[in-house]
């Protein structure tokens, strides 16, 4: 029995299975369909009318929210869909900034591109939006609201995918923007500067910010010995922004690109990374015999730091409190590498490259700088590096390879499977194996951890111990994942976390790209890149067994930690002055203070802060109390928190908080 599914489309006899919506079926039969608000990786929102087909008895419908049907038949380019195409563009181009040559987005601007293919040479409609300031203050983020075409991908890629909602649709009608929350800058939300925003945004509306200009100004300044560090995911990234196929590893071609740049010297992060493998390998293994602290989280991401930091603070014991590979290297490097050089620490800058924009707000905390010298200078994405090269006139394609520079551009295989995600997971059970049950490995492939799941749940033996791993990217999977495990629902001994989708190859700071495929390939390459190289556990690398006899002792020494391993903090989600709920006409009145940050809401501080608003309105106190409602108080791991009057109370619930409200009112003779 025949049961194949079939329509046609433009009169071709097309087969479907599976295909969510006829976008996919269209795209399927090689016919792109454009759009600006389809994310095959984001909900359908239907929103750019670009991707409109005429559907035989239906009239003109949005392909993206069409279920395919047996024997439908559609038209995707008749003269009526290609005019209302047109005139889409011609007014998202009416109220736009037009300075195309000048945005960073210029070369991968979908608008831009459309506008070509749909061949509209002249915008008919008069400009009605006012020009708004540019949003600097993010230090790895733009966002210019002059640029924004109103498709809601950002809005959509922040809450879907990180589940954080910085950013929202405020407003209605004409005056509709896209914003942060109370209308404030990027810097002071609870943005944690992932970029997936960017990475979707059809425009230049959100982009990474850039550092070029101060790279460029370092590398042509005598004074200086500048020395890159390259992350493992960009040498498989950075190729497709000179035509080359996706995933192909040019380390060669990068390492010769910097020198003709003016770098000193050109180091791998994946050294950091075998580094780290050492000194986090170490910690769990020695959390998991005390049966302290588990599990035990990755702290190689920034975002995800921040986001624990943000809205998991009373768990940040759980975090590991090795630095980042990045910020290793920068430790490591300003240790060492000024006397090697024979210069003074602060003529020594590091620059990054990266393909991550939370990298660049990394660098600035300011546990990562010492006596005002950073640890690393300043970050450039992937993006920002071809774009160097391109702006040097170097024809990257052409490039002989060359080598690192020794003894920081010396890796392992384990430190480059950093670049996906699983990886980090495989390099440590690569060296823990080793470690507890004292033989050598001889296939070092944990296939296991690897896969595009956003959730792998795995175990495996070490010695005589089952131990539970579960490998999570994007925050979204990430929030759930932390809930199921102090809700007792879940148990870990060990979670690798990544906010980007697919690890670092799908950072926001890489080369733009609408095909999801694109980071399986990636992700391909680096696994290709770990098989090319002779050493694949970190534990061989020859020059971090050096860097622990003369500087380090042995993972987890003091010396260790002081160079290697940092601190967290409790963050505030919202730069705010507190948000006024109850204000009465008294010229003195008791003022209240209820923090409704995220750990204290889910605690329950919003249930406390309406409970006492009914009893003010039942018991007409309005002029004699002040409440508020504050986005941190620095007591996360003992809310929920309230201030009451001069009073702080921890661990409060209603009952708790109307009678201290009640004495308080008592001493001025109010009668509550």
């Amino acid at each position: 029995m025949n049961t194949q599914k079939y329509m046609f489309v433009d009169g071709r006899k097309i087969s479907f299975n599976g295909e969510r919506n006829l976008l996919e079926v269209v795209r399927k039969a090689n016919i792109e369909i454009p759009t600006f608000c389809y994310h095959s990786e984001l909900s359908v929102y239907g929103a750019c009318r670009m991707c409109l087909v005429e559907v035989e008895g239906r009239g003109l419908q949005s392909s993206c929210s069409i279920m395919p049907e047996q024997g439908m038949k559609i038209k995707t380019s008749t003269q009526e869909i290609r005019d209302i195409r047109k005139m889409v563009i011609e007014l998202l181009l009416a109220n736009h900034d037009h300075n195309c040559p000048t945005c960073p987005k210029s070369n991968a601007c979908k608008l831009q591109d459309l506008a070509f293919r749909l061949g509209v040479n002249q915008v008919r409609f008069k400009r009605t939006q006012k020009i708004t300031n540019i949003d600097f203050s993010s230090f790895a983020l733009v966002r210019d609201p002059n640029k924004c075409i109103l498709c809601g991908d950002c809005v959509r890629a922040c809450e879907e995918i990180q589940g954080i909602g910085a950013i929202d649709f405020a407003h209605r009608g004409s005056d509709v923007q896209v914003l942060p929350a109370f209308g404030k800058n990027l810097a002071e939300v609870e943005c944690v500067d992932c970029g997936q925003c960017a990475r979707v945004c059809p425009t230049g509306a959100i982009t990474p910010k850039s550092d070029i200009d101060n790279v460029f100004n370092l590398l042509g300044n005598p004074e200086y010995v500048t020395v890159a560090q390259l992350a493992p995911a960009v040498r498989v990234a950075i190729g497709e922004e000179f035509g080359m196929k996706k995933g192909e590893i040019v380390t060669g071609q990068i390492v010769a690109a910097l020198k003709m740049l003016g770098f000193n010297q050109v180091y791998d992060t994946s050294f950091a990374a075998d580094l780290t493998v050492m000194e986090e390998t170490n910690e769990f293994l020695k959390r998991k015999s005390m049966n302290e602290n588990l599990p035990i989280f990755t702290s190689c991401c920034p975002a995800w730091v921040k986001f624990a930091e943000q809205y998991f603070p009373e768990d940040t014991k759980h975090l590991s409190s090795c630095k980042s590979p990045q910020q290793m290297f920068g430790s490591v490097a300003k240790k060492i590498l000024p006397e090697k050089l024979s210069i003074a620490k602060d003529k020594l800058k590091v620059i990054s490259i990266m393909p991550c924009t939370a990298k660049k707000f990394e660098a600035r905390r300011e546990e990562f700088t010492e006596n005002n010298i950073p640890e690393v200078d300043y970050v450039i994405t992937t993006q920002e590096l071809a774009l160097m090269i391109k702006q040097a006139g170097i024809k990257f394609e052409n490039l002989m390879p060359e080598s690192f520079d020794l003894p920081f551009g010396f890796k392992t295989g384990a430190g480059v499977l950093f670049g996906a995600s699983g990886g980090v997971s495989e390099a440590v059970l690569r060296y823990a194996y080793e470690k507890v049950n004292g033989y050598t490995l001889t296939n070092v492939d944990f296939e296991e951890v690897r896969g595009e799941e956003s959730l792998r749940e795995i175990e495996v033996m070490l010695g005589d111990q089952p131990i539970r791993l579960a490998i999570v990217h994007g925050l979204k999977n990430a929030k759930q994942l932390m809930r199921d495990i102090k809700s007792g629902k879940k148990h870990f001994d060990m979670v690798e976390v990544m906010s980007c989708p697919g690890g670092c190859v799908g950072g926001a700071g890489q080369p733009v790209t609408f095909d999801p495929e694109t980071r399986n390939e990636r992700a391909k390459g680096i696994i290709d890149a770990d098989k090319m190289l002779q050493l694949h556990k970190s534990q061989e690398n020859p020059y971090v067994a050096q860097l622990y006899e003369t500087q380090l002792k042995e993972p987890g020494s003091a010396e260790a930690h002081h160079l290697l391993h940092t601190k967290y903090f409790n963050r505030k989600r919202i730069d705010n002055d507190n948000i006024e709920l109850h204000t009465g006409a008294a010229e003195k009145k008791l003022e209240i203070n209820v923090c409704v940050g995220t750990s204290c809401y889910l605690k329950g501080s919003q249930t406390i802060l309406h409970k006492l608003l009914h009893h003010i309105d039942k018991n007409d106190l309005k002029d004699h109390v002040d409440v508020s409602a504050t986005f941190c108080m620095e007591h996360c791991d003992k809310g929920p928190t309230l201030r009451i009057g001069n009073t702080v109370i921890e661990h409060c619930d209603y009952e708790k908080a109307k009678n201290v409200m009640i004495e308080e009112l008592s001493k001025v003779e109010v009668t509550a």
